[in-house]
């Protein structure tokens, strides 16, 4: 256990301002759970308490999701429908800085029958897709319609994330025993016109709600935040240098008790990037094999044996169809990259307006041989929404993949250097654990490989001057009236 939220009382439809801050990384699998309970007492042990469910996710299908928002219903307890979870997720500033501050209210409206109101205050900050979250709640003060809070400290980028122009909202309720808070009104401001500090220009009148305004900053996950969708394609090396399949010196060998490297590299890549593909279908290709009923070779083949549809369904799809093309095909060559890298490049070109990004990953064993071909396609590759990823297996040299990773000199072709680094190369023997720890393999080569995606992708929308573009609005209006008038 990390972290708890607050206590909210007496409610079903819970909104907690207690937030958690943890460290995002896109090139690893941050798993997370999340338990609620219902508390009957003070203690701090939650086998005292009732379990009303929990989920399982990662830290990428939270930011994955459409405006970082994941919905999901919560499990835990058989035969029972637990309700749902939201959670969201916000890349926060690097802004360090503290806000003391307190507020009074005049002649606030009358709310209770038997005496006059109990204010308090809530407040949002508003998110970049326009919606908005909950960052503090005051006190409750005692049947007065003209309130003095308590001063208090937040942080400023709880408040507005940094951004001193962003919109803040700020809701007043008068606070009822059974949870049922009365709407007394609203406000809107922001910490730049907070930071006037007490005068009549930090007077507001409590009125309907405000329109909201927000600065955008471009950056990996608000991009993954308003639908870019990351597309992931496999590509994996069949030819006869990998050995036969049916023995054990085969880098395409399939012990029945751990996976062979293609599939380790496979794995390890495609679970964390799949967070990121909205319908979890993937094409997944091979090259350099010979294919019944004709056994000519090819360099661009689908897995699944659907020309017209080479899509697998998730990681297990994508092993289910490697595993099965092994038994279909022979193994044979040449080394060839172009076909694949412009068969993804051919999606690329089709969709330049940030709205999607394409992953190629490519597993091979060996000496690569159409170089010229390959680095003229990851040249022309360069200008597109597109990243290729090489995993070299078995312990052949690899000098040829490090020129096209591109890290030292730009990779170019007939005269012609590559617009952006797009190749990330990297031998799997390197990452494998002395102790055999597969698991820990998987992991480290993931990392890696991974790293420079965010990177890549940014790249590529600054050199277009693309934009995030926001979502829809969510508006509470958009739902059915739970209590229509």
């Amino acid at each position: 256990e990390w972290w708890r939220t607050e206590v909210i009382d007496n409610t079903l439809n819970p909104d907690f301002v207690r937030k958690y801050i943890l460290d995002y990384f896109f090139e690893e699998k941050q798993n997370l759970r999340f338990d609620v309970y219902d508390i009957d007492s003070k203690s701090p042990d939650l086998a005292k308490h009732d379990f009303l469910g929990q989920v399982f996710c990662t830290l990428g299908e939270i930011v994955g999701s459409p405006a970082s928002r994941l919905e999901k219903p919560l499990g835990g307890i058989p035969g029972k429908k637990c309700g749902t979870i939201i959670l969201s997720a916000e890349e926060l500033g690097n802004c360090r800085d503290y806000a003391t501050m307190q507020f009074c209210a005049n002649k606030l409206d009358k709310k209770d029958f038997f005496g006059k109101s109990d204010p308090f205050m809530v407040f949002y900050r508003s998110n970049e897709d326009g919606t908005f979250t909950i960052c503090h709640k005051t006190e409750v003060v005692k049947n007065t319609l003209n309130p003095v809070w308590e001063p208090f400290s937040i942080p400023v980028r709880a408040l507005c994330n940094g951004d001193y122009d962003r919109t803040i909202k700020v809701e007043v309720y008068d606070w009822d025993r059974d949870g049922s808070h009365d709407f007394i009104g609203e406000f809107t401001t922001s910490f730049k016109e907070l930071c006037r500090g007490q005068n009549q220009l930090n007077v507001y009148e409590v009125t309907p709600s405000f329109p909201a305004s927000l600065l955008l900053i471009a950056s990996f996950p608000l991009f993954i935040c308003f639908r870019t969708q990351i597309h992931f394609t496999v590509a994996i090396d069949f030819t006869a240098s990998n050995g036969n399949p049916s023995q054990s010196t085969s880098l395409h060998y399939m012990n029945p008790y751990q996976m062979n490297a293609y599939a380790m590299a496979l794995k390890a890549v495609g679970e964390i990037i799949q967070d990121y593909d909205s319908d979890k279908m993937f094409p997944a290709l091979g090259f350099g094999a010979k294919l019944p009923p004709d056994w000519r070779v090819s360099h661009e083949f689908p897995l699944n044996g659907n020309v017209d549809n080479p899509y697998c369904n998730g990681m297990e799809g994508i092993l289910e169809a490697y595993h099965q093309s092994l038994k279909t095909v022979q193994l044979y060559g040449p080394t060839n990259f172009a076909p694949v890298v412009n068969h993804v490049a051919r999606y690329a070109a089709a969709v330049q307006d940030g709205s999607q990004y394409f992953v190629l990953l490519i597993i091979t064993d060996g000496v690569i041989s159409d170089m010229a071909q390959t680095k003229e396609a990851i040249v022309n590759a360069a200008k597109l929404p597109m990243s290729i990823i090489i995993v070299g297996v078995g312990q052949a040299e690899f000098d040829a993949m490090v020129e096209l990773d591109g890290d030292d000199v730009r990779i170019s072709s007939r005269g012609k250097v590559a617009e952006r680094d797009i190749v990330q190369f990297v031998p799997f023997r390197d990452y494998m654990d002395r102790t055999g720890n597969h698991v820990l393999s998987m992991a480290r080569l993931a990392k890696d490989v991974l790293a420079e995606i965010p990177d890549q992708l940014i790249s590529y929308m600054k050199s277009r001057a693309i934009k995030p573009n926001p979502v829809p609005v969510y508006s509470p209006s958009d739902e059915p009236p739970t209590n229509p008038v």
